[in-house]
């Protein structure tokens, strides 16, 4: 399968960060991605009324919410006053040290430290029972809900970069792809929003972050997703392997997948 990457798929907002669209790529037989079905971002509580008015125009019927309830209490998400969508979210903490709430030692948080702790993140990820209670909520929906979708966590990148990883995998994009869709992160023109959320949190507990130290927590690696990826394979073989056994994804949900979202 030859590689092709889609064109702009950030939709332009102030307040929510990495808000885009990740249909669009070749996938399984000849077939794309269809586009306008499947959204990711981050959190939404600094939304405008203009992004609000966007995600209500894009036909969102389900949003799948993968902070734990912590996050959903420090930063309760804006809605559109017509809004009624469905939210998934899980009744307990998705995650036990998420950069933007600082964590783990008061050291300087220096790039290799940020880059190791990342690490860990997703080391952590494919064994977290939240978080396959969540990848597996997120794949039944997908399956058996009608209308778009919108997946998300704080930043959009992490637990989000995994689960749209995950789906784009199910649907036979090329590995290539997968990544690309992953790395996108870093190219979202929000940037300026996540930090603004974030960073100072972050330096009220580390103090001053080297530059190099943001780009680490802040964006994305490839090594993280191929982290995430060795880690499911050494414990279970394969992706297929893990999909089908601990996230329900068999090879009939699989099928019913491709025809709803191959084009």
């Amino acid at each position: 399968m030859i590689r092709e990457t889609k064109l702009e798929p950030f939709l332009p907002t102030d307040g929510i960060h990495n808000l885009r669209d990740y249909g669009g790529y070749s996938a399984a037989n000849g077939t794309r991605v269809k586009r306008g079905l499947l959204f990711r971002s981050g959190q939404h509580m600094e939304a405008t009324d203009s992004d609000l008015e966007t995600i209500q125009n894009l036909g969102i019927r389900t949003i799948i919410d993968l902070r734990g309830i912590s996050e959903r209490s420090s930063f309760p998400c804006r809605r559109h006053g017509q809004f009624g969508a469905d939210v998934i979210a899980f009744e307990g903490e998705t995650t036990s040290s998420p950069p933007h709430e600082g964590g783990w030692d008061k050291d300087d948080m220096t790039a290799e430290k940020a880059r190791q702790r990342m690490l860990s993140v997703y080391t952590r990820m494919p064994v977290n029972p939240a978080m396959i209670d969540m990848f597996s909520r997120y794949f039944r929906a997908l399956d058996e809900r009608e209308g778009g979708s919108l997946v998300h966590c704080f930043a959009g990148k992490d637990r989000t970069g995994i689960a749209a990883s995950l789906l784009l995998h199910v649907l036979g994009a090329h590995k290539d792809d997968v990544v690309a869709e992953f790395m996108r992160t870093n190219d979202a023109p929000t940037q300026h929003v996540l930090e603004r959320q974030s960073l100072p949190r972050m330096e009220a507990h580390y103090g001053a972050i080297e530059p190099e130290a943001i780009r680490n927590l802040m964006g994305v690696r490839e090594e993280y997703i191929e982290r995430y990826w060795s880690e499911v394979t050494r414990d279970h073989g394969s992706i297929d392997a893990y999909l089908a056994n601990s996230l329900g994804v068999d090879d009939t949900r699989k099928a019913r997948l491709r025809a709803r979202f191959l084009t």
